[in-house]
């Protein structure tokens, strides 16, 4: 892993989440112009395509993450991490180990956790080697299917974990000042930015909420 991939200690502002997009030339369309103007991460989720697909799509969004200077991060797979060069792998809670993950892409890589709406599955990531931990769903969501509703108390419990804290699920420029202000350092986005009418618009108004 090169330590110049890797994000800053701690990252704010924008976490963007590719949307099931079967056509890889249309995903790097409606990609590029949220990269340029200041998506912080993007992470590369499609949950309905075959591993060819997946491949050819997380090496050419690597080569523009690059191009942007934006951490490139693969949902579920640190195989596929380490073959693109990624910067790192978001984890589920059923999605391997953290550890593991760890030894594999090495201690520079940005390792995340889904930790859903429990504060003792964060600590529990951390102490394994997470670098950011992730809670949600804070408001209904039609990207993901999920029984779990955090809450802004759950982000100022988690205050002392010591890692960034992403939030996710329902978010909107309307609603995450408040989850914002109670310490989430990254808000993860799919549907309500790229499903937007103008959705680099939409982007800056939520990198408006942060102070």
């Amino acid at each position: 892993m090169n330590p110049a991939s890797a994000s800053p200690a701690r990252p704010r502002g924008v976490y963007l989440i590719t949307p099931d997009e079967p056509d890889t030339a249309r995903l790097l369309a409606r990609t590029a112009p949220l990269l340029a103007a200041g998506a912080t991460w993007l992470q590369y989720r499609n949950k309905t395509a075959d591993t060819a697909l997946k491949q050819a799509q997380a090496i050419a969004l690597q080569a523009l993450c690059a191009q942007h200077g934006v951490p490139l991060i693969i949902n579920d797979d640190p195989l596929l991490a380490q073959a693109v060069g990624a910067a790192g792998v978001h984890l589920g809670g059923t999605d391997g180990d953290i550890g593991a993950a760890r030894a594999l892409l090495g201690p520079e890589a940005i390792i995340g956790a889904s930790c859903y709406d429990q504060l003792a599955n964060a600590e529990r990531a951390v102490a394994a080697g997470a670098s950011y931990v992730a809670f949600g769903a804070f408001f209904p969501t039609t990207t993901k299917v999920t029984s779990s509703r955090a809450t802004v108390d759950l982000l100022r419990q988690s205050a002392a974990l010591g890692v960034p804290r992403v939030a996710i699920g329902g978010l909107s420029p309307d609603n995450v000042g408040p989850i914002i202000e109670a310490g989430a350092d990254l808000v993860a986005v799919v549907s309500s930015v790229f499903a937007a009418a103008d959705p680099v618009a939409t982007q800056r108004a939520f990198l408006a909420q942060f102070p």
